[in-house]
């Protein structure tokens, strides 16, 4: 019987593949003792567990950002644009979110009217809001604002935080997917950044397209994560 070739990017995404299984498995069980702890009482087990399951979540969510990159890459994503209630969907994500954020003791709140539908993926979008959230939680001091408005043609999302906002050098150009390399002093891959700005630019209406864009100020002087659809 002849041997089927494959490909190292596939085997790498197969193996993406099982370790995000694994992962899920693994972070079902951690909130299962997480709520016991909680439930007798052991503050310092259950925020030191709420560090570790923050921590699993997101790397649960670069695994899927990989194997969205890679099916992506070889053009076998279907990229499905559709209406969507914009607020369903950040109400969603939010949910999911719910028990990380609380771990750490974080208020997120929406502002978003009930009526504003948009034309979009609705996975890619959950997964660039899943990314801003995480990279929130991970500077913000104890507040979180998921907001989102029609603004001059494009559907505006933004994810702010009450941290420090972003340093100096990675406000210094508009292209944030390209020119963020991998620090090796911080642990930063850049990922986050490029699948959000790409899955960004895969939103067109005419000669118009998406984009990110990082800035510091917004309603709570922090962070600002920001997605602009057309």
């Amino acid at each position: 019987m002849e041997q089927e070739d494959i490909s190292f990017t596939d085997f790498i995404a197969s193996s993406i593949h099982d370790m995000k299984n694994s992962l899920n498995v693994q972070v079902s069980g951690l909130e299962k003792i997480a709520i016991q702890m909680r439930q007798q009482g052991d503050t310092v087990a259950f925020q030191s567990l709420g560090l570790m399951i923050y921590q699993a979540n997101r790397m649960n969510a670069n695994l899927i950002q990989l194997l969205s990159l890679y099916k992506l890459g070889k053009s076998i994503y279907p990229v499905d644009i559709d209406q969507y209630s914009v607020s369903n969907l950040i109400e969603e994500v939010v949910l999911q979110n719910r028990s990380i954020l609380d771990f750490k003791g974080i208020t997120i709140s929406v502002d978003c009217e009930a009526n504003c539908y948009w034309y979009l993926d609705r996975d890619l979008v959950t997964g660039i809001l899943i990314n801003a959230l995480n990279n929130a939680y991970n500077y913000t001091r104890d507040q979180i604002l998921v907001s989102a408005k029609i603004n001059a043609g494009y559907l505006e999302l933004r994810v702010e935080d009450n941290g420090k906002g972003y340093p100096a050098y990675m406000l210094q150009d508009d292209n944030v997917a390209a020119n963020k390399g991998i620090s090796f002093s911080s642990g930063s891959t850049g990922l986050g950044f490029y699948f959000s700005s790409l899955v960004a630019s895969l939103h067109k209406n005419g000669t118009k397209h998406g984009s990110l864009a990082i800035e510091n100020g917004g309603a709570y002087g922090g962070g600002c994560f920001v997605v602009r659809l057309p």
